[in-house]
C-alpha cells in the first residue's frame, strides 16, 4: 500500500460516521501528438575491424486525456427525543389541576396510614412520635417504671454470655506477638544527650540549694509551659505558692463546677401586657416577653396590631417565644407606623432570611429604632446574596446604631461595622452641638461678671 492509500485510510477511518463523500471519474477526451523522430548515431567496429556508423531513430508519441472528476457528499444527521416524564401513565403537567384534597378524601384509612408512612413533614413542631414512622402493634403491659426497666437490662446483660476468646488469659503471660519497638538512629540519641552548660558559681549554688518548687516557680516566669500542669503556672503567674505533693509528676485533677442559681422563669402577665400596649400606657416603656413557650400566635398577633398606636413603648423583647415569618411580616409592617420604639429584639425563633430582610428594610421608615437584633433563627447562614441585601439597608439607614446578625462574609462585616460606627460619631457630634448651645444660651441668658 502506498503513502497515499494510506493517508486516505487513515482519513476514512476517523472521519465522523455521519459524513460520506465518494468521487467519479470519467473520460472526456483523448489527443494523440506525435513528435518529431530522433536520430542516434553510434560508431562501432565490425568483425572485419572497420568502422561502421549505426543510425538509430526513436519516434515518440505523446497521449493527452481530459478526465471529469464528480464528488458527491452525504450528510446523514440523528436526533433523539427525550420523552417527558411520565407518572402513571400521564405527563406530569396533568397533575397540576389536580385537588389533593379530593385524592386525600378517597383513601381509606389503611391506605391514609401507608401514605403517611412514607412521608415524614418537615415541621419541627410536630411531636416525634407524629413524625417517625414506628409504630408499635404491642399493647401496652403497664406503667413505664423506670426503675425496673434499668433492673431487666442489667439483668440482661449480665446473663447474656461472652464471646469465647480465641486464646484464654493467663496472667503473667502475653498472648499474641509483642511489639517491639525499633533501634533508635544514633544521631538522635546523640541530639539529645545533655549539654553542660557553666552557669557561673553563683547560679549553679543557687539552683543547687533551690527547692523543688521554686524551680517550677522559675520555669514557669521563663515560659516552660511543657514542664508544668496548669495548677502549678497559675500557682507561679498569681504567686500563690505551689501545690503541696505535686512535684515535676504531677496531675492536674478536676476543679469541683460552681453551681450558679439557674434564671427564674418569665412571669410576665402577656394578656395583661397586650392592654397595657392597647391602652398606650405611659409607664409601659420596656416589654420584655422573653423565652415564655406558651404565648399562642393569636396573642402574638393582638400585640403586633396593637404597636403602631402605642406612644410609649420604647423597648420590646421577643426572645425564644415561636416567632414565624408570618407574625414577623406582620411585625414589619407595625415598625414602619411605630414613632417611640428604639430598641426591637426577635433573636431565637423561626424566621427565614428574607423575612429578615423585610425587617431590617421597615427600619429605613422607623427613624427611631437605634437597636436591631434578630440572631440565631432558624437557618443559621443567611447567605452572600442576603448579606448583601442587608449591607445595602443598613448603609442606607442613618439612625441605627447596633445590629445584631451573624454575617458570615467579611465584606459585610466591615461595611455594616463601618456604617455603624459612622451613626455613633454623628450622633455623638450633634449631642456635643447641642450641649454646646444649651450651655452658652444659658451663659447668654445669665451673665456672670469676672473679677
Amino acid at each position: 500500500m502506498s503513502e497515499m492509500e494510506d493517508v486516505k485510510a487513515a482519513e476514512e477511518q476517523t472521519s465522523p460516521a455521519t459524513d460520506a463523500t465518494s468521487k467519479k471519474e470519467e473520460l472526456v477526451g483523448e489527443t494523440t501528438e506525435e513528435l518529431p523522430p530522433e536520430q542516434i548515431v553510434t560508431e562501432t567496429i565490425d568483425e572485419d575491424g572497420d568502422e561502421v556508423e549505426e543510425i538509430t531513430q526513436i519516434t515518440k508519441k505523446v497521449v493527452k486525456r481530459t478526465m471529469k472528476i464528480t464528488e458527491t457528499s452525504s450528510t446523514t444527521k440523528t436526533s433523539s427525543l427525550t420523552a417527558p416524564a411520565k407518572l402513571y401513565g400521564k405527563d406530569l403537567s396533568e397533575y397540576d389541576d389536580v385537588d389533593v384534597e379530593t385524592l386525600l378524601a378517597q383513601l381509606s384509612p389503611e391506605e391514609i396510614n401507608i401514605l403517611a408512612k412514607e412521608v415524614d413533614p418537615d415541621d419541627n413542631f410536630l411531636p416525634p412520635d407524629q413524625r417517625c414512622s414506628y409504630e408499635c402493634t404491642k399493647d401496652p403491659t403497664g406503667p413505664l417504671n423506670r426503675k425496673k426497666l434499668i433492673e431487666h437490662i442489667n439483668k440482661q446483660a449480665i446473663e447474656t454470655p461472652d464471646q469465647p476468646e480465641f486464646e484464654p488469659y493467663v496472667k503473667g503471660t502475653v498472648r499474641g506477638k509483642k511489639w517491639v519497638p525499633p533501634p533508635r538512629d544514633q544521631r538522635d540519641v546523640e541530639a539529645e544527650e545533655k549539654i553542660a552548660i557553666d552557669l557561673g558559681d553563683e547560679y549553679e549554688s543557687a539552683l543547687k540549694d533551690a527547692t523543688q518548687e521554686e524551680i517550677i516557680d522559675l520555669a514557669a516566669i521563663l515560659g516552660f509551659h511543657s514542664m508544668m500542669n496548669q495548677d502549678q503556672y497559675h500557682a507561679s503567674l498569681l504567686n500563690k505558692g505551689q501545690p503541696v505533693g505535686m512535684g515535676w509528676d504531677g496531675i492536674t485533677k478536676s476543679t469541683q463546677q460552681k453551681v450558679y442559681p439557674m434564671d427564674p422563669p418569665n412571669d410576665t402577665d402577656v394578656e395583661e401586657s397586650i392592654r397595657r400596649v392597647k391602652d398606650d400606657d405611659e409607664k409601659l416603656i420596656d416589654l420584655n416577653l422573653n423565652n415564655i413557650k406558651n404565648i399562642s400566635e393569636e396573642k402574638l398577633e393582638q400585640l403586633i396590631n396593637a404597636l403602631p398606636g402605642n406612644e410609649h413603648l420604647e423597648v420590646l423583647s421577643l426572645t425564644n417565644v415561636g416567632l414565624t415569618d408570618k407574625l414577623a411580616l406582620l411585625l414589619a409592617e407595625a415598625i414602619e407606623k411605630s414613632k417611640t420604639l428604639r430598641v426591637l429584639n426577635v433573636e431565637t425563633n423561626f424566621i427565614s432570611p428574607p423575612v429578615i430582610v423585610k425587617l431590617v428594610q421597615a427600619l429605613l421608615k422607623c427613624r427611631t429604632i437605634e437597636e436591631f437584633r434578630a440572631s440565631n433563627q432558624r437557618s443559621q447562614v443567611l447567605g452572600n446574596k442576603i448579606e448583601m441585601e442587608i449591607t445595602d439597608l443598613v448603609e442606607k439607614n442613618t439612625s441605627l446604631l447596633r445590629l445584631g446578625l451573624h454575617l458570615e462574609f467579611n465584606d459585610a462585616r466591615h461595611r455594616v461595622a463601618a456604617h455603624l460606627q459612622r451613626n455613633i460619631d454623628r450622633i455623638r457630634k450633634d449631642l456635643d452641638l447641642r450641649l454646646q448651645f444649651r450651655f452658652f444660651n444659658n451663659l447668654h441668658r445669665n451673665p456672670t461678671r469676672v473679677q
